[in-house]
């Protein structure tokens, strides 16, 4: 059966950048999946699959949708229990929750609040009117508002991966020897930062970045697909 992922995308379609698309992005190729990415913009999505879903990811598996990414993983865990596990076990499940949690909570608005202005730019104008009108009601400020703490917040992010870098002392990955899908949650995060801004605020030398840098290069380089 195809397998196909809609994603994210501004209006160049090559540089697809939402936190949780990467998600399935990185799990699709854990699985070994064949798959089809088809990057919508924001206005596109509700066209696609006939509305089956406001918000993406939404991946077709032959004849079957799923939306959400947390939903998605599990159903790839489920429908293809013959390929490497996204979770290694109920605990691990339990775990990537736990992790979703602390990325959405803490690093997403952060996250956010840099990279805004950025998302902003890379739309076409259509949703350049959406993202504005929707972002501002949700955040409470102008993009122009937001843009002015900025540098603030660049300095804040490497403190609040401290639990990250606490644990990366201890093993190599949030899964342990080998990457799981808790991993993804927290790169996916600091892929739609690096896609959208261009940063990384964080030394070579910090485990944080060690540890990002190598799911970069994971499943023959899938993340630095998109420079």
């Amino acid at each position: 059966m195809t397998i196909t992922l809609y994603s994210l995308a501004g209006a160049d379609v090559s540089r697809p950048f939402s936190p949780h698309c990467w998600k399935i992005v990185m799990a699709l190729h854990h699985k070994g999946l064949a798959f089809q990415e088809k990057p919508l913009p924001f206005t596109g999505i509700a066209a696609a699959e006939e509305g089956f879903s406001k918000t993406v990811p939404l991946l077709k598996d032959g004849d079957h949708l799923v939306a959400d990414s947390f939903r998605i993983t599990l159903y790839l865990e489920e429908a293809y229990p013959e390929r490497p596990s996204l979770f290694g076990g109920e605990g691990g499940i339990a775990t990537a929750r736990f992790v979703e949690g602390f990325s959405q909570t803490v690093l997403h608005p952060v996250i956010t609040r840099i990279a805004v202005g950025d998302i902003h730019a890379m739309l076409a104008p259509a949703d350049q009117a959406y993202f504005r009108e929707s972002r501002e009601k949700r955040l409470g400020q102008t993009l122009e508002q937001l843009a002015s703490s900025r540098e603030a917040h660049v300095r804040d992010l490497p403190g609040l991966l401290t639990p990250l870098r606490h644990m990366l002392a201890s093993q190599n990955f949030i899964g342990g020897k080998h990457p799981l899908f808790a991993d993804y949650i927290v790169f996916g995060a600091l892929q739609w930062l690096r896609i959208t801004t261009g940063l990384l605020p964080l030394p070579e030398s910090d485990p944080v970045r060690v540890w990002f840098e190598s799911l970069l290069d994971l499943h023959d380089g899938a993340g630095r697909a998109v420079a």
